[in-house]
Formats: C-alpha cells, sequence, structure tokens
C-alpha cells in the first residue's frame, strides 16, 4: 500500500490492520467499546506494572551497586565488624 507513514489515512491503515488480525471488524459496536476498553485498560495497567517495576529494581540495583563500590576502607572495616 503507498501511504504516506506520517499522514491519517495511514494510521487509518493501520486501525483496519488492527481491526483484520483481531477480527474486531464482526463485532456490533457496543462489542467494540467492551473490546477496546478492555484492551486499553489492560495496556494501561501493564505499562503502569512495569514503569513501577523497572524503576524499583533500578533503585535496588544502584544501592546495591554503589555500596559494593565504597572506599576500600569501609568495605574492609564492613567485613570485619
Amino acid at each position: 500500500m503507498d501511504v504516506k507513514r506520517s499522514s491519517p489515512s495511514y494510521l487509518y491503515w493501520l486501525f483496519c490492520q488492527f481491526e483484520l488480525i483481531t477480527c474486531s471488524y464482526l463485532m456490533e459496536p457496543w462489542e467494540k467499546v467492551l473490546f477496546y476498553s478492555f484492551n486499553l485498560a489492560m495496556a494501561g495497567l501493564l505499562l503502569y506494572t512495569a514503569y513501577v517495576c523497572v524503576a524499583f529494581h533500578l533503585s535496588s540495583a544502584f544501592q546495591l551497586l554503589w555500596g559494593s563500590l565504597g572506599t576500600p576502607r569501609e568495605n574492609a572495616l564492613s567485613v570485619v565488624k
């Protein structure tokens, strides 16, 4: 299909492809509303959960990294204690 990627018609083409892949073009309008709202809610929850978990794991990893890269004297004293 010869459509420019920045045009609204390309977005419409992508939406039509999505409807073909999910077979949602066969649904009634009220079924489409439920289907799309469920999918958007799941995508939103997935993105939010990924954001929270990644931020938590990165902060833990940085704390561990900076704790292990302390001065050698601090590390030696912590082993002795």
